[in-house]
């Protein structure tokens, strides 16, 4: 079966967003860390 490319760089897309909204919270950025968590990661809910 052929790998789905889209998925793929999508689900890696927000791995790093995940890692990324991480380091935020240890800066207390919360409000900027929550909003581009929510933003990053919304692709999968399409997919």
């Amino acid at each position: 079966m052929k790998e789905n490319i889209i998925q793929k760089k999508s689900y890696d897309f927000a791995l790093q967003i995940v890692l990324l909204y991480q380091k935020l919270c240890k800066a207390n950025e919360y409000v900027l860390s929550k909003q581009l968590l929510r933003s990053g990661t919304s692709i999968l809910e399409q997919l």
